[in-house]
This record gives structure tokens, C-alpha cells and sequence, in this order.
């Protein structure tokens, strides 16, 4: 049953032919009033809903043609996809351990035969391409909205006599020629990563800034391409007498470029006959210094995307490719890219699942477990080499006698005001002038006289 006919007598109920329509039948079964008319961006009068993307055909064939486009989007996708879904407490606001349970075989296999990774790759594929990825649940299964048939339907927050921007009340998804389908908002898992700064709710799509750039990339090859046509030389000019007829002319054209033109005809001798003159115009791609202008259209491509050049091999990057650098570049993409785009999927889906129990508990949340991602073994190295120096310091700080509560909380929140003294001192943690045990006494003794002897040994 459609959702407003569920909350409508069929006296109540309209004819439905429009998108319009639609959302105003979704407003009305929600309580909801004051729809007029859609619109493009969420500041103009009487909108009442986001329209979804149209370009985002265009951008697929972009992703389909241009290489550069593809290696950053595939490097996206082959990182962004590697992680696991799991639950992770929060102590106290703190994240904490992290564990797994049934409710996540939703997002393990979404559909018949398909994995997590199938999921976020569908997921960071469509935000790239339409800057919006949206989904459902239906039953045991996770439905693709595809983003340019989704709208966002909105309505106008009235305050003190007033307009106090738009709440979003729900999602439309209509296939050409078919029936709109009304979605409430806690119903559709809506990742958005970059926002559009001219709607409210709706995301924008990172290739958005430089369509130019690759417009200009495009142009770079064909470029190349009609070199290599012109048999892989810069543009002639031929003179001919004036005696020669036009008859004559164009008979020698046809010759001319039936041996010469061509990569296949490329570097061949050329013969002419008296009264011919043959002069080099334009520039060959050297002298066009082609590889560095066209190097830096791509990398402004990859700035776009978040992806460092030497990550996806492209000609700047590769310039300073040292282990270093690359080492630098990885951390950067992890850091600066892949991790809060992690963190922004893992928000969007956990309105589709619920932390065991089917409760809403605050103390658990749904995050990555990104543990056993290749991409990122060096940070868990520097993460072991982080932690080994934080339990360094929890072993100084109790043994000079502050409480191991306070020195666990003083290190876990990087606040040196959290420590709390016991009164005691050293290792033993007795009160100054205080009498130790027989016991106590004789291994303390032979504590000292061990550190004493260590530097003779050393040093013999």
C-alpha cells in the first residue's frame, strides 16, 4: 500500500501524476503542510524538495574514457572497499573495543552473493560520480537507489512569524516511466561526503570543480592523437608555383597526403618536384614542453579526488617517487581521505542496522574495522610504536606514585591536570621515613646493589 493511502481515507486520497504530487501526499501523511513547488537549490521560494543530480551519465562516461579519472576513482574504491563493518562500545564517550555480532550480516552480505566490499565500492562509486549514494532496506537485503532518481523532500520550518530554513521530512525514487516510491528518512542510508553548498541535505560531486580540467585533458589527447594522424610531425606548409593550375594542385594534394599522411607514413622521405617549397610550421611536443602541461592538468585532477599523484602513478607524482615519499603520499590519503569517508559511511548505514539487541544504545556505535587493511600495516605499526610509549609512561608514572587510575585516564586523554598523587614514593610506594618489612628490606638491598655493580659490568 502507498505510504499516504495508509493514512488517508479513500475520500481523502488524490490523484497522483507528478513528482509534486508526490511529495506533497508524502507531506500530507506525515502532518506535515506548506509544500508549493520543487526547485533546484533549497533558497529559492516555495522548494520543497532537493532535485537529484543530472549529470551523473555524463560523469560515468568520464570515468568510462578519461584515465586519469579512473585510476583516482579505482584507488578510492580499492582502499575505500577494504574494511570490515563492527560494533564499537564507547566508554564514557571513548571509543573502545570493537566486536561483532548477527546484526551486521546485513552489511556483510547486502544481497545474494554479495560482500561488504561489493557494498562500498557501489557506495563510494556513486558519492564520486553524483556526490550522493543512497540506500534502503528491504527485508534481508540492501536496495541501491540510484542517485539521480532520489529527491529529497523538505519542509519549511516556521519560527516567530518566520521561515527557519528546511527540515527533511523523507526520499522520492521514481524510475523512468514508473511509480514513485516514498521512503521516510530513517529509512534510506544517505552518504553524502562532500556537501553541496547550495542545498541543505544533498552531496556534490568532487569531478564538479574540474570539469575543465578535464575538458582540457581530453583535448591534450586528442592532441596527441592528430600528431600521430599527421605522421608524427609538426604542420607543413607546401607552396607551389603560380604557373600550376588548380587542377594540377589538387592532383599533387591528393598524392601528397596519400604517402605522407598518417603515423603510418610517419618519418618517410618526402620528394617533390620543381617549384614545390616545403616549410615547417608550429611545434612539436617538446617544444610544447607537452608532458609537463598536460602532467599538471592531471595533477590537479588527483588534488580534486584526494588522491596524491605518486599514489596512481601519474607523471608528476612519479617524478619524486622515492620509498619515502610514497611513504608520506600513503599516510596522507589515509589520513586526509580514506579514513573520514570511513568514518561518514559508517554514520550514513547505521540508520539500516542496530546495535545487538535492537536496541538504540549510545554506548555502542557502528564503525570500520580497518585492522586487516594492507593499505594501512605501516600506521598499525606506528600505532604498536604509540602505544609501546604510552605504556612506558603509565609504568614511570605509577611507580612514582601517582594512581593508576588517574595515570590510565591522565594518558588516554593527553590532560596531565587528570593525575592524582598517592603520597607515596619509588618503587615500593611507602611513606617517606616510613619502616620497611625484614622482607621488603632485603630485596630492596639487593635492588640497589644489582644497579650499583650493572655499570662495572658494562663497563669491563
Amino acid at each position: 500500500m502507498n505510504l499516504w493511502r495508509a493514512s488517508r481515507s479513500p475520500a481523502e486520497s488524490r490523484a497522483i501524476s507528478t513528482i509534486d504530487d508526490y511529495a506533497q501526499a508524502l507531506q500530507d501523511s506525515l502532518g506535515y503542510g506548506g509544500y508549493s513547488a520543487l526547485g533546484i537549490t533549497q533558497t529559492q521560494p516555495g522548494q520543497a524538495a532537493e532535485k537529484a543530480p543530472t549529470d551523473l551519465p555524463g560523469y560515468a562516461q568520464l570515468f568510462a574514457t578519461n584515465p586519469v579519472i579512473w585510476a583516482c576513482m579505482v584507488a578510492r574504491q580499492m582502499v575505500f572497499s577494504a574494511p570490515r563493518f563492527t560494533w564499537q562500545r564507547l566508554n564514557n564517550g571513548t571509543p573502545s573495543a570493537m566486536f561483532g555480532s548477527s546484526e551486521l550480516r546485513l552489511l556483510e552480505e547486502p544481497w545474494p552473493g554479495g560482500t561488504t566490499q561489493d557494498l562500498l565500492s557501489r557506495d563510494i562509486q556513486d558519492a564520486d560520480l553524483a556526490g550522493n549514494a543512497y540506500w534502503t532496506r528491504f527485508g534481508d537485503e540492501m536496495v541501491r537507489l540510484r542517485p539521480d532518481w532520489v529527491y529529497i523532500v523538505l519542509e519549511r520550518r516556521e519560527h516567530r512569524g518566520g521561515h527557519l530554513g528546511w527540515r527533511k521530512l523523507g526520499y522520492i525514487y521514481q524510475e523512468p516511466g514508473e511509480e514513485p516510491v516514498a521512503l521516510l528518512a530513517d529509512e534510506v542510508a544517505h552518504f553524502a561526503p562532500v556537501p553541496d553548498p547550495l542545498a541543505t541535505y544533498r552531496g556534490m560531486s568532487w569531478l564538479t570543480p574540474v570539469i575543465r580540467e578535464v575538458q582540457n585533458d581530453g583535448l591534450m589527447a586528442r592532441h596527441k592523437r592528430k600528431f600521430l594522424e599527421n605522421a608524427a610531425t609538426p604542420n607543413m606548409v607546401v607552396r607551389l608555383a603560380r604557373e600550376v593550375s588548380p587542377e594540377a594542385f589538387a592532383k599533387f594534394k591528393a598524392k601528397m597526403e596519400a604517402s605522407h599522411r598518417g603515423v603510418e607514413n610517419a618519418y618517410k622521405t618526402l620528394y617533390l618536384g620543381g617549384g614545390a617549397d616545403v616549410t615547417v610550421v608550429g611545434a612539436d611536443f617538446q617544444q610544447l614542453d607537452f608532458a609537463k602541461v598536460q602532467g599538471a592538468g592531471e595533477t590537479r585532477i588527483a588534488a580534486a579526488a584526494g588522491v596524491p599523484p605518486i599514489i596512481v602513478g601519474l607523471s608528476e607524482g612519479l617524478q619524486a617517487a622515492t620509498y619515502s615519499n610514497y611513504g608520506q603520499a600513503r599516510r596522507r590519503f589515509a589520513d586526509g581521505t580514506i579514513h573520514p569517508l570511513w568514518q561518514n559511511a559508517a554514520g550514513s548505514f547505521a540508520r539500516l542496522v542496530r546495535p545487538p539487541g535492537g536496541g538504540t544504545s549510545g554506548a555502542v556505535r557502528l564503525w570500520y574495522d580497518a585492522r586487516d587493511v594492507p593499505f594501512l600495516r605501516e600506521d598499525a605499526r606506528d600505532a604498536a610504536e604509540i602505544q609501546g610509549l604510552q605504556s612506558r609512561t603509565i609504568r614511570t608514572l605509577v611507580d612514582a606514585g601517582y594512581t593508576p587510575e588517574s595515570v590510565m585516564a591522565a594518558v588516554t586523554a593527553s590532560d596531565w591536570t587528570l593525575l592524582n598523587h598517592t603520597g607515596l614514593f619509588s618503587v615500593q610506594l611507602q611513606k617517606p621515613g616510613g619502616d620497611l618489612p625484614q622482607a621488603d628490606r632485603a630485596r630492596a638491598l639487593a635492588a640497589a646493589l644489582q644497579d650499583a655493580i650493572r655499570p662495572i659490568e658494562g663497563g669491563a
